[in-house]
């Protein structure tokens, strides 16, 4: 058993082609597209060597600016913080070195096809994450209303608990075509996932999570409703994401994306850090040897922008935070959208109207979490009256909401997440420090383990973030509300620019909350190779014929538009 609630009906026909996160709403092949010998396109001898800005550093920034130096660009890559985003990785102080904590980014499925091409490009290894009921998971505690129930399976919890899988099921298949659709996407029957997915957008547009649920037979009980909200599915409760399109939802339970998770061996920023440093194999223009850093004067980004406008010849003018000024023909634009209303003083030529609309009406996710160093894996040890862990993975609907316990084997130090939550849970430790936070958490969760005293392992300071205070984020990751399907649509094929004015041209908004399936490394990583198709297309490139690109196949694969008036 891979999640508390089972995301998928099964098929019964034996072999299953593996699933990809490409997603219904743009259901194009990125793995492909990335495996191709014939790699992502030339751009004409004239333009190489042509500088290209790309703003923000996290995994979207630096996968564009890869693959655009791979073509014989030069990529100037700004960052206000660090290399990384919310691939953010951090050590405790005075701990061995190889305890880190995630403070983003922590766990991605294997539909996550795209991401993986560069973990394995940079060589990085990946684990089994222990999610709750995870194979990965020696054992799951869900308490509830101060009842707790220990299990190693589902089948280990009250029967109350396979009766709201039995009606997640019920639910998906009857009000989203689950079984048709899952099939689909795995046999990459585009034909069929539009159809599906078209009558669903129209359908469902204007519909909440919460809203799907009330409306299925299967959940007029309020308390599965409510049980659901606090286990949910995959990686725990989702019930934060009650007031949320229930399209969101679809995307991620369709693709598999809470399913099967991996962790990052040693860490998440290893990632864009590793990418910032490749040299690669086969690239155009630049000798060998030649990397991101290298290219980057004393190996480091340009800071922080503080201003974008446009000049003579539709080019885009970068003011950074030093003074520097540098004018380009293209830019990515790769960090949260919120920054172009708020720290980043911009001329409203730089998008068409509509589009400043859609960054306006983004929403985004308040998340925190927080996380202690221990000296061993204690929670592996048997309870010697009951027989079982002394402490698991936990669920529960006190304080804490997640606690993930994170080990590298019984006799090394180790990490407890002892917390991970979003929305209003989240806004409730704002004003907190880590120390105060983590004596609530122990608090709460003293009263689902009396008998363990968790403090006594804990072997350095606590680590935590609240996304929503990163002066560079203001939120965790977008998530649609309904009605929004149009704004993100506009945000999402903003790389595709032939039909746009001429003064209108050359900035491409990419990241996590410009793709369909914000919150996932996945969709980082399918904007930036968007986004590159796209400054690609602007300087005169073409992709080859035998691996048409992203924006080649656009007219067939266009996200279904739905009426404006």
């Amino acid at each position: 058993m891979t999640s508390t609630v089972p995301t998928a009906v099964p098929h019964t026909d034996g072999q299953q082609p593996p699933i990809t996160m490409f997603g219904p709403d743009f259901p194009y092949a990125y793995d492909d597209y990335l495996a191709h010998p014939a790699g992502l396109g030339q751009i004409p001898a004239t333009a190489h060597g042509s500088e290209v800005a790309v703003i923000g550093g996290g995994l979207s920034g630096i996968v564009a600016a890869y693959e655009l130096m791979k073509m014989g660009l030069k990529p100037v890559v700004y960052e206000a913080d660090q290399i990384g985003g919310r691939l953010r990785t951090v050590g405790f102080e005075g701990c061995d070195p190889s305890l880190t904590a995630e403070m983003g980014a922590m766990r991605f499925p294997p539909s996550s096809t795209a991401l993986q091409h560069y973990i394995d490009l940079v060589g990085l290894e990946t684990r089994a994450f222990p999610n709750p009921l995870a194979e990965a998971t020696p054992s799951t505690v869900v308490d509830l209303k101060g009842e707790t129930h220990y299990a190693e399976t589902l089948d280990d919890l009250p029967q109350v608990y396979r009766d709201v899988a039995a009606a997640w099921n019920a639910c998906l298949e009857e009000g989203a075509d689950f079984s048709a659709m899952n099939r689909a996407l795995r046999e990459r029957d585009v034909p069929r996932i539009r159809a599906i997915w078209s009558r669903l957008v129209e359908k469902l547009d204007n519909q909440t999570f919460y809203g799907f649920l009330c409306d299925s037979e299967a959940f007029r009980s309020f308390r599965h409703r409510e049980i659901f909200g606090q286990v949910g599915f995959g990686t725990g409760g989702w019930d934060t994401d009650f007031p949320n399109s229930i399209l969101e939802i679809l995307r991620v339970v369709y693709t598999e994306a809470d399913d099967h998770h991996r962790g990052i061996v040693g860490g998440s920023q290893q990632l864009p850090l590793r990418l910032w440093e490749r040299e690669p194999e086969k690239l155009v223009h630049w000798a060998y040897g030649t990397s991101l850093k290298s290219l980057h004067a004393h190996g480091e980004p340009r800071p922080a922008v503080t201003r974008l406008h446009r000049t003579a010849g539709n080019r885009i003018t970068v003011t950074d935070a030093s003074g520097d000024i540098r004018t380009y023909g293209a830019a990515v634009f790769t960090a949260q959208s919120w920054m172009l209303l708020s720290k980043i003083a911009c001329d409203d030529a730089l998008f068409p109207i509509d589009h400043w609309t859609a960054i306006e009406r983004t929403h985004y996710m308040e998340s925190s979490k927080l996380f202690v160093p221990v000296d061993r894996p204690f929670w592996r040890d048997k309870n010697e009256r009951t027989g079982r862990d002394v402490m698991s993975m936990t669920l529960t609907d006190r304080m804490t909401r997640g606690t993930y316990l994170l080990d590298d084997g019984p006799d090394r130090p180790a990490v407890i997440c002892l917390s991970y939550t979003w929305c209003d849970d989240s806004l409730k430790w704002l004003p907190l420090s880590a120390n105060e936070r983590m004596e609530v958490m122990l608090t709460s969760l003293g009263e689902i383990y009396p008998d363990v005293d968790i403090r006594k392992h804990i072997i350095g300071s606590p680590v935590t973030v609240s996304w929503e205070n990163e002066p560079c984020f203001m939120g965790a990751f977008k998530a649609n509300l309904p009605g929004h399907y149009r704004y993100q649509r506009r945000l999402f094929t903003h790389f595709m620019q032939d039909r746009l004015p001429a003064d209108q041209r050359g900035i491409f908004l990419a990241g996590d909350d410009i793709s369909w399936t914000a919150g996932w490394a996945e969709g980082a990583v399918q904007t930036a190779l968007n986004a590159v198709w796209g400054v690609m297309h602007h300087f005169g490139g073409t992709t080859d014929p035998t691996n048409p690109g992203p924006g080649d196949l656009y007219d067939e694969l266009a996200p279904v538009e739905l009426p404006e008036d």
